[in-house]
């Protein structure tokens, strides 16, 4: 049944609780161990009532913002949902933003009561209002994890502080919260949401009410395998575009949430609820991928015959029939359900989905090897493109006619071309209106004619389907001229288990390079099957044994490439990328001149000889 939208995301959560009552909204737990708690629309409408009461009595006015810095919560949605009650504008932080991002972002976006998850991002909020006393009316933890507040601390309090303030409101202040949603209009700011920045400060990008309105309803319109009885996990940060945007189509859409508090857990998590709708990014595909590789590879003969059989079953059925929308062949179908029976549902209990809808997919390349076995055993990974100046989504796989390979067609009501020098511009009822207070930016970022520069470069195929290749600034010439597309050689190095992260060098040398972080677990499983010490971690990295296996690993997923693309040597890192230090960015995005010039030395080093 499509739903029809209230007045924004004003009044949705009271529309939904008049619709839905006693039926599940969300569902949350916050610990590994804990027990999973469910809250109904009606008490979810309540929650979003009070803290657009206790907002008031804060003292913020109409049009004033709001920031939140942390894990996922139910808390985030109900004092952003409270917030807009308010004409409030509300700006997301990364859970594991640094003081000196997190200052930015408060200072440039003007927010004068600061939420806070726990214990961990308490001392960012603290510092600054200690640096700007003036400027912060409060602090506001979620999680009381027995923290203890600073001794000078005068303007912090506790969630359910916060939530009696709301409860023991006066009834003129009530109305002072339904007269200032009733002022409300399309163009109101709702979010202001900070680019990663992989080349350079932070940018606010205004997201209006309007923006979500289209997303929203063009979602619903789009989206009909999705229904009120599904189940969505929460598990990308809140303060990704993709995530928040996706959870504000949820609640539109009447589908109850599990809200993921700690991503180290997913499998976890998964395994305790069983979704049937989550957005995920590439790597947790990658992950899956992997595991189910090395248990198949343990298997006995016979047993992975009937494995292959199964998948090229199901890629029959689901690729070559129905991605085309063409009917299923009787035979084939009652073939596709024996292995489904005895295989792939085996495989979805495995992971945690025993019953998968769909799983949006974006942020970074996927393998199209990846994409046909999920799709082919029966695990919708939707792809798309988006960026958090469209309100999330640009392109999308549809249930029929989508090319594997592409990012899918463009959304309809957005306009969508090629720039001669191959960027992807967009424009249309999701796109931002621009960036906040930076009309240099603002003059960069849009064309004469009003389409928005994604600094994405792609094509479109025969058939109307987009083609993302890179970062336009990502893109690099190598000293013979040939152009590489670093993102793509780390999304291919990605799928090999014995990877966890990759930077692609090559600009201006000879030939490309790469700086890896092993997942060290299953390297030094290898290790000890193999004679090799690895106690110690830097002696162990740059063992010339291990980077030959490396070295081993990495031909292997380069089949294909032409070249001059293939990697050719190597530089194990015995430590992750740092978004403290600047080398990746909140998303884990790679920036690139921090990282080029953090290991100018090892990256020498490959290049000496």
């Amino acid at each position: 049944m499509h739903v029809i939208m209230a007045n924004r995301l004003v009044d949705i959560v009271s529309a939904q609780a008049k619709r839905y009552g006693s039926r599940e909204a969300y569902r949350f737990c916050w610990r590994k161990d804990g027990e999973w708690q469910s809250t109904s629309w009606n008490d979810f409408g309540l929650q979003v009532e009070v803290a657009g009461k206790a907002l008031a009595r804060i003292g913020l006015i109409e049009k004033d913002t709001i920031a939140i810095c942390s894990p996922n919560t139910p808390q985030i949605l109900i004092t952003e949902l409270g917030g807009f009650r308010n004409r409030l504008s509300a700006i997301p932080i990364y859970a594991n933003s640094s003081q000196d991002q997190f200052d930015f972002i408060v200072n440039n976006g003007g927010a004068k009561v600061l939420f806070v998850g726990d214990s961990h991002q308490y001392p960012l909020a603290y510092n600054h209002w200690k640096k700007n006393p003036d400027s912060i009316k409060k602090i506001v933890v979620f999680k009381n994890d027995e923290l203890k507040l600073e001794a000078d601390d005068t303007v912090t309090i506790f969630w359910d502080d916060f939530v009696r303030m709301g409860m023991e409101a006066s009834d003129d202040v009530a109305k002072e919260v339904e007269a200032r949603s009733e002022r409300g209009l399309p163009e109101d700011m709702a979010t202001l949401i900070y680019t990663s920045g992989t080349t350079g400060e932070p940018k606010g990008v205004v997201i209006s009410h309007a923006n979500y309105d289209a997303a929203i309803e063009t979602h619903i319109r789009l989206l009909k395998q999705v229904k009120d009885t599904d189940l969505s996990m929460a598990f990308l940060p809140m303060s990704h575009i993709l995530e928040k945007a996706w959870c504000y189509y949820c609640i539109s859409r009447g589908v109850a949430i599990a809200v993921n508090y700690d991503p180290r857990v997913i499998q976890d998590t998964i395994h305790d609820v069983h979704p049937n709708l989550m957005c995920c990014v590439p790597r947790f595909w990658e992950k899956v991928y992997a595991a189910v590789k090395e248990k198949i590879a343990t298997m006995s003969k016979m047993q992975r015959m009937m494995v292959d059989r199964a998948i090229r079953c199901g890629r029959k059925r689901n690729l070559d029939y129905k991605r085309l929308g063409k009917r299923v062949p009787w035979f084939l179908e009652k073939e596709y359900q024996f292995w489904d029976k005895n295989i792939f549902r085996k495989l979805k209990m495995a992971i945690g989905i025993p019953e998968p809808n769909m799983f949006p997919t974006a942020g970074a390349p996927l393998s199209d090897r990846i994409v046909e076995f999920m799709r082919s055993v029966g695990i919708e990974v939707t792809i798309g493109y988006g960026l958090s100046e469209t309100t999330a989504t640009v392109s999308y796989y549809p249930p029929v006619g989508y090319e594997i390979g592409t990012v899918g067609i463009p959304l309809p009501g957005l306009s969508v071309r090629i720039d001669k020098n191959g960027e992807i511009l967009v424009k249309g009822p999701t796109v931002t209106a621009g960036y906040y207070m930076n009309e240099e930016a603002n003059l960069q970022a849009f064309t004469d004619d009003g389409y928005f520069r994604t600094g994405d470069a792609g094509y479109f195929t025969e058939s109307g389907a987009l083609v993302l290749t890179e970062r336009v600034k990502d893109l690099f010439k190598t000293s013979n001229g040939k152009y590489i597309a670093p993102q793509m050689l780390e999304s291919r190095l990605a799928e090999n288990k014995y990877i966890d992260e990759a930077a692609v060098i090559g600009d201006q040398r000879k030939f490309v390079t790469a700086l890896i972080v092993p997942n060290l677990s299953q390297l030094r499983a290898w290790a000890s099957q193999n004679g090799i010490p690895s106690d110690d971690t830097e002696k162990f990295v740059s063992d010339p044994k291990v980077v030959a296996f490396m070295m081993e690993q990495i031909n292997g997923v380069q089949y294909g490439l032409a070249e001059y693309e293939k990697i050719k040597r190597i530089t194990l890192l015995p430590h992750h990328f740092s978004i403290m230090n600047g080398e990746v960015t909140n998303t884990m995005k790679v920036r690139r001149p921090v990282v080029a010039k953090r290991y100018s030395k090892e990256i020498e080093a490959m290049y000496a000889y």
